[in-house]
């Protein structure tokens, strides 16, 4: 019996049934040693060795995984196909005391009998070079988040937290929010005329002046252009006929992934990369069993094998025809600084359409693997042909353009249409026109416009963002900005991400003391300083060195200083109940309460009031104020101020009377008082 070591429990009845019975599958859910959690574990003074423990949590797994290795013939470690999976390798080969300069290691991208198969076939040494890379990673994240984090909390508020990748991203969101804020809009006008020929209504648009580019600023220039060309003809002076292509895009890497889920199907980055884990390590599909619909989700490269390429074409060809293949398949270049690991993200057979299987899954993630089954057939299609006329008209010394385009051939938006097209589409339609024509105008339009800013961070668009300034790594994307909202560093607005107060004092703050390392150009340096590991050009203790020399620095300097950006407590009029001193507002990690402006003498707190920090009604249990508050579900109830001595809580406001029918208190309820209790409704008159 061989024993095949893996990561995710859901993957095992899809692996069994490749295997056969001549092999047992176990899963270790994770690491199983690790950096702990609770200290900083990196020992500076000793070439910045790591201390790894077992996870606690993980001490029985351990126990069960050493009894059955025991027993078997052989095993073999097929933790996921990237750095983080290798580094676990490593530890699974530590804890059983494999050496792993063994071909102990195999490794599949995709989940399918064939791929599995073949890697059996192709067991490996576990790569101590991605090793050494994950490492130099862990260790580099530790210092800053150890090093970092408390100084935040001691400058600013307690409990924060930073990272070497976390607070780059929140710097680019903060500083897109100063663009947004120091932004100055410009005023401009567009004029157009509207023609009609032929039952076709269709418009041009004002360009030129006398040959040159015109731009309208103001409100006295479009006077004057309407009254240039008041009375003049529309005169056609040039019709330029020509075609043009769209080539498919690419396969999915994961950023375009999340970038495309997010876009067209509304899914947040982790619902992404939990759709996409599912997918990957396989499913319940009727008649199938349990099987993988897609290949490795974490990756930056656009390359897919030729055999995927080719049973691709075949499909296509078959369902659409041989005009939507092209005469050589397409191939796509994959980004300067992508690890190039891995094939792009593709469905493991075409057989499986979304259709086949749709019954078989969940509505997110049907809607995810139809994106990219779409996506990767779209990338091995012709490209869309269309006709194109530009049409040039002169009314005296200005000049007005006419756009047409047509589709003459649909090629690969036949199945997938890419987000910014849908969203610019170009559908105009021009009648027939000849040179020297005059044209018909039904309406001249002025349109007052003004400059944009520009547009805040989407989850979308900062996952864009950080791939194309080489910050963190496909496997972080998610995690990392989705930490900055659960932190409250960044709120969203819709779709948007807005930072917070909190979130622009952190970015402050690492602005005036960090800024040598807390910047793109820095973060990208790093990134290719642990690709150069992975690729045995560099070692990774002098990586981690350098750069502690020069942190260490920073952080003493930060230490020294005696600038805090702590925000100054607000006094209210709210009275202490335990020494009588006034309440002032204080904020924590879980936002904003009310704390005894004695402290330490005093340690009272109380919840914070409604926003208008007013009382709404009086307590019918002690008599004291009673404040609106909100539920962690963004619901209003009201309740005494005095919440340690008193319980009184009401989803009405009490009125500070009883009610002359059963003698309990009366509340607002609408436009009406009534009783709290029994059926009484005060007259009209009284409310």
């Amino acid at each position: 019996m061989k024993l095949v070591v893996i990561e995710a429990p859901a993957k095992r009845d899809t692996l069994k049934k490749y295997l056969g019975s001549g092999y047992e599958v176990f899963a270790t859910k994770g690491h199983i040693r690790d950096l702990p959690a609770k200290s900083f574990a990196i020992d500076l003074n000793n070439n910045y060795e790591p201390h790894y423990e077992i996870n606690p949590d993980k001490k029985e797994l351990i126990e069960d995984l050493k009894r059955k290795a025991s027993r078997a013939d052989e095993v073999l470690i097929a933790t996921d196909p990237d750095r983080e999976g290798e580094a676990i390798s490593w530890h699974v080969a530590y804890v059983l005391g494999l050496d792993p300069n063994t071909k102990c290691r195999i490794q599949f991208n995709e989940i399918s009998k064939k791929a599995v198969l073949k890697a059996l076939t192709e067991p490996r040494t576990i790569d101590l070079n991605l090793v050494n890379a994950q490492q130099a990673r862990r260790v580099l994240d530790r210092i800053v988040g150890y090093k970092l984090s408390p100084i935040l909390s001691k400058k600013i508020a307690p409990k924060l937290s930073a990272g070497r990748v976390q607070s780059v991203a929140l710097k680019l969101v903060v500083d897109r929010e100063k663009e947004i804020e120091d932004f100055k809009p410009e005023e401009y006008w567009n004029v157009s005329a509207v023609h009609e020929k032929g039952g076709i209504v269709f418009k041009s648009a004002l360009t030129n002046f006398k040959g040159k580019k015109i731009k309208v600023e103001n409100k006295e220039q479009v006077d004057k252009v309407l009254s240039d060309i008041n009375g003049k003809d529309f005169v056609i002076t040039n019709i330029k006929k020509g075609t043009s292509k769209s080539h498919a895009p690419a396969p999915f890497t994961t950023s375009t992934m999340q970038q495309d889920a997010l876009n067209k199907l509304g899914m947040s980055l982790k619902k992404t990369t939990s759709s996409a884990q599912e997918l990957y390590e396989g499913v319940e599909v009727e008649g199938e069993g349990k099987i993988a619909l897609i290949t490795y989700i974490r990756t930056d490269s656009t390359r897919v094998s030729v055999d995927a390429q080719n049973a691709c074409r075949e499909f296509i060809a078959e369902k659409y025809g041989k005009n939507y293949i092209p005469e050589k398949p397409n191939i796509y270049a994959t980004k300067k600084n992508a690890q190039d690991a891995h094939e792009a993200i593709r469905p493991i057979s075409m057989q499986m359409t979304p259709e086949k299987v749709k019954n078989s899954l969940t509505k997110d993630n049907y809607k995810l693997y139809k994106l990219i089954y779409e996506r990767f057939m779209a990338s091995q299609m012709s490209e869309a042909l269309y006709s194109n006329v530009n049409v040039t008209i002169s009314v005296g010394d200005y000049e007005f353009k006419a756009t047409g385009r047509t589709q003459e051939f649909a090629g690969f938006t036949a199945v997938y249409k890419e987000y910014v097209d849908e969203e610019k589409q170009d559908t105009s339609k021009l009648p027939k026109l000849d040179e020297g024509e005059k044209l018909v105008v039904k309406e001249i339009k002025k349109e007052q416009k003004f400059t944009k800013p520009p547009a805040r961070y989407t989850e979308a668009s900062l996952v864009k963002a950080m791939e194309e300034k080489g910050i963190g790594r496909p496997a972080t994307y998610a995690a990392t900005i989705t930490i900055l909202t659960a932190r409250n560093y960044c709120t969203k607005d819709g779709k948007a991400l807005v930072p917070t107060e909190l979130g622009k004092s952190i970015c402050d703050y690492l602005d005036k003391f960090f800024k040598q390392v807390i910047n793109v150009k820095f973060t990208a340096y790093m990134e290719n300083r642990l690709d150069e590991i992975a690729e045995n050009k560099d070692e990774w203790h002098g990586v981690v060195d350098s750069f502690w020399h020069g942190f260490k620095d920073l952080i003493k300097n930060a230490e020294a200083s005696n600038l805090s950006m702590k925000p100054q407590p607000v006094e209210t009029d709210v009275v202490c109940d335990k020494c009588g001193h006034k309440m002032v507002i204080r904020e924590g990690r879980y936002g904003k309460f009310l704390g005894c402006s004695n402290f330490p003498k005093c340690h009272n707190i109380m919840p914070m009031p409604s926003e208008e920090k007013k009382p709404v009604g009086v307590c019918p249990q002690c008599g004291k104020n009673v404040f609106a508050l909100k539920t962690k579900h963004g619901k209003t109830f009201y309740a005494c101020e005095d919440r340690n001595g008193c319980n009184f809580m009401s989803w009405d406001i009490p009125t500070g009377q009883n009610c002359p029918k059963c003698g309990k208190y009366l509340v607002k309820h609408g436009k009406s008082v009534k009783c709290s209790s029994c059926d009484y409704v005060a007259p009209k008159e009284e409310v």
